[in-house]
């Protein structure tokens, strides 16, 4: 996975920020690149969502609440329709697919986005967490669709099935790609890439994060979830 501005094709609009740039997926509608190099294939993650901007494999994503998505805000900066595959490891098959969004609301100065769908949906939803999840040293899990090798333009190595790599806290109050709160990780045993944007850091059985920038190799930065909560809660209701 690597964050390149987590949108597939959003790669070239990827700002450089502190040598990180968004992370990207293997066909993210231009802008968006990560998916975990690295790693190991996810075995059980219900709240998992895969992003398709134009019909086309783009980020990753968590389903939060039964009509509300979360993930990063460049990732819905990619085209003009969302569609989201909710419930399955698979991002070709299986779980829910909502091809309807009501809304996308995004807070001031950070790299996040509310997606409302049109329709609810059942699922095992993800429980965000609070400060008490993430701290300086603590191994922490990264999951998504993103590309799985440094291949380029990383359109064509994106991962079929969710993979999730461990990574190691080294800040909660880093930058995330729009000058938000981040918690930056460095590499475990694997690390976000392009089509991992928008994908979830979770933290104690917590989403604390949601992929915003990586370098492909080391480090990678997650805006921090537990910063933004009041504004969620007074989104999502969550």
């Amino acid at each position: 996975m690597k964050l390149v501005r987590f949108a597939t094709a959003l790669a070239g609009a990827a700002l450089a920020l502190a040598g990180l740039s968004p992370a990207a997926s293997a066909t993210e509608p231009s802008g968006a690149q990560p998916a975990i190099i690295g790693g190991q294939y996810a075995s059980n993650a219900p709240w998992a969502a895969r992003m398709f901007v134009d019909g086309r494999q783009a980020c990753s994503a968590t389903i939060i609440a039964p009509t509300w998505i979360l993930t990063a805000r460049h990732c819905v900066e990619a085209g003009n329709s969302y569609s989201f595959r909710v419930g399955s490891l698979d991002q070709t098959t299986g779980g829910t697919v909502v091809n309807g969004v009501d809304a996308v609301i995004n807070p001031e100065g950070a790299d996040l986005a509310l997606v409302q769908l049109d329709q609810s949906v059942q699922a095992t939803y993800s429980p965000l967490g609070d400060e008490n999840d993430v701290s300086v040293g603590q191994t922490v899990q990264v999951y998504g669709w993103g590309a799985t090798s440094r291949c380029g333009s990383e359109i064509n190595c994106q991962s079929r099935l969710l993979k999730y790599a461990n990574v190691n806290v080294d800040s909660v109050n880093s930058t995330d790609n729009f000058g938000g709160v981040a918690v930056q990780a460095t590499y475990g045993d694997g690390i976000t890439a392009g089509g991992d944007s928008g994908g979830p850091m979770m933290g104690n059985g917590h989403q604390v994060g949601v992929a915003s920038t990586s370098d492909r190799q080391s480090v990678t930065n997650y805006t921090n979830v537990t910063q933004y909560r009041s504004w969620i809660q007074q989104v999502a209701g969550v």
